[in-house]
C-alpha cells in the first residue's frame, strides 16, 4: 500500500530526527570505546560495549530520535508557533528534558536488563540504575542526549524556514549546477488585498496573510506541491510536469485549497471581519534551476513558463476568473467530466511574439 503525499512529507520530516540522533550517537559510542579500550577501564555505572548492546542502543536511539520527531512535528513545535525565541526555547527545553529523563530511565534499565540477564524489575537491575544515577555516566548520557536534540531541531528550524525540499536540495547537491526541467507553475493571488489591507492595517494584515497561507498547507502536500515563492499576498507553487499532470493534482490543488479556505470563513469572519478569496493561472514549460545568491542561498527557477504565468494571471480579471490555465497545459491534462473548461480565445501576451490561449476551468 503506497503512502499519501501528506504521509510522505511527514516522514521525510520526522525519519532525519532518527538519523542524526543515530550518527552522534555512535560518535560519542566510538569515542568511549576509544577512551575505554577492552573494557577494563569501564566505570561501574557504565554498561560494558558488546555487540548486542551497540545493536540495542543504535535501535534505540534511532527510534528515540524518531518518537523526538513525531512530538516535535505534531505536538510541541504547534505550542510554540507564536512564541519569542526565549519563550520557545525554555519552554521545548523543559518539556524536552523531562522526555529524556523518562527516556534515559527506561532504556538505561533495559539495557542493564539485557546485560545482567535479570528482570527488569530485579533488585540488582535497580541498584545498577541508582549507581549509573549518582554517576559521571549518567551526565555523559544527559549531554549526549542534550547534543542530538539540540541537533535535531536546529535541523528541524532550518528545514522549516526555507523549505524541506530546499534543504534536502541543498544537501544533495542537486542543483549546484544549473539543471534544466519541465515544471508546472501556479500563481495563486488573494482577491482585493489593497483594499483589505488598507482596512486592516500592516499588522492585522501580516496575521490574516499568515492564517490564510495557513489553511492552504494540507491541500498543497496531499497534492505533491512545493511552495516556490511567497511574495507578498502571493503564493508560488509548483510540481515537476509528470506529478502536477498524474491524477490532475496541479488542478485539484486548487479547489482543495478553495474548500480548505472555505471551512475557514468562520474563523476569518470572526477574527479579521473579513472572508479571504484568491484567483489563480496555471502554465507549464521548461525552466533551468540552480542554486543561485551571494549574501544569501536559494534555489532559484528561470524560464519563460514564470513570465506568462504571470501574464495569464491579470487576465482574471478581465474575465472575473478564479483559474486560468494555457493551452499548452489543457492539451497534457485528462480533465474528463469533473470540469468544464471555457475558451476564452487568444491573447498576445506581452513580451510574446506568438499568442497563446487561454481557457477558463471550473469545477462542474
Amino acid at each position: 500500500m503506497s503512502l499519501s503525499a501528506k504521509n510522505k512529507y511527514y516522514l521525510k520530516r520526522i525519519l532525519p530526527f532518527g538519523i542524526i540522533w543515530l550518527f552522534i550517537s555512535w560518535a560519542f559510542l566510538w569515542t568511549e570505546y576509544a577512551i575505554l579500550g577492552d573494557g577494563s577501564n569501564t566505570p561501574e555505572s557504565a554498561i560494558r560495549i558488546t555487540p548486542i548492546i551497540v545493536l540495542f542502543a543504535s535501535t534505540s536511539i534511532f527510534f528515540i530520535g524518531c518518537f523526538v520527531g513525531v512530538i516535535e512535528v505534531f505536538y510541541i513545535n504547534n505550542l510554540f508557533t507564536n512564541k519569542s525565541f526565549p519563550e520557545k526555547f525554555f519552554g521545548k527545553f523543559f518539556l524536552y528534558g523531562l522526555i529524556m529523563f523518562i527516556l534515559i530511565f527506561v532504556f538505561y534499565m533495559l539495557a542493564a536488563s539485557i546485560e545482567m540477564k535479570a528482570s527488569v524489575f530485579s533488585k540488582a537491575v535497580w541498584n545498577q540504575y541508582l549507581i549509573f544515577f549518582y554517576s559521571i555516566t549518567h551526565i555523559s548520557t544527559g549531554i549526549q542526549l542534550l547534543f542530538s536534540l539540540m541537533a535535531s531541531l536546529l535541523y528541524a528550524e532550518i528545514s522549516e524556514n526555507i523549505g524541506q525540499n530546499i534543504l534536502y536540495n541543498f544537501f544533495t547537491g542537486r542543483y549546484h549546477k544549473p539543471v534544466d526541467e519541465n515544471r508546472i507553475f501556479m500563481f495563486v493571488d488573494m482577491k482585493d488585498s489593497t483594499t483589505i489591507a488598507e482596512k486592516l492595517g500592516h499588522k492585522m494584515y501580516f496575521k490574516l496573510l499568515r492564517d490564510y497561507y495557513q489553511s492552504f498547507s494540507d491541500a498543497i502536500l496531499k497534492n505533491y506541491g512545493v511552495v516556490y515563492q511567497y511574495v507578498g499576498d502571493e503564493i508560488v507553487i509548483t510540481w515537476k510536469l509528470n506529478t502536477g499532470l498524474k491524477d490532475n493534482h496541479c488542478i485539484k490543488c486548487f479547489f482543495d485549497m478553495k474548500i480548505a479556505l472555505q471551512k475557514q470563513k468562520n474563523y476569518f469572519q470572526k477574527k479579521y471581519n473579513f472572508i479571504p478569496d484568491f484567483k489563480a493561472a496555471l502554465h507549464f514549460g521548461q525552466v533551468t534551476a540552480g542554486e543561485i545568491g551571494a549574501l544569501k542561498k536559494d534555489i532559484f527557477f528561470t524560464g519563460d513558463v514564470l513570465n506568462t504565468t504571470a501574464r495569464i494571471l491579470s487576465y482574471t480579471n478581465t474575465y472575473n476568473a478564479d483559474l486560468l490555465i494555457s493551452e499548452n497545459s489543457i492539451k497534457k491534462l485528462s480533465l474528463g467530466e469533473r470540469y468544464k473548461v471555457i475558451n476564452k480565445g487568444q491573447h498576445q501576451l506581452k513580451g510574446k511574439e506568438q499568442p497563446i490561449t487561454i481557457y477558463e476551468i471550473k469545477k462542474v
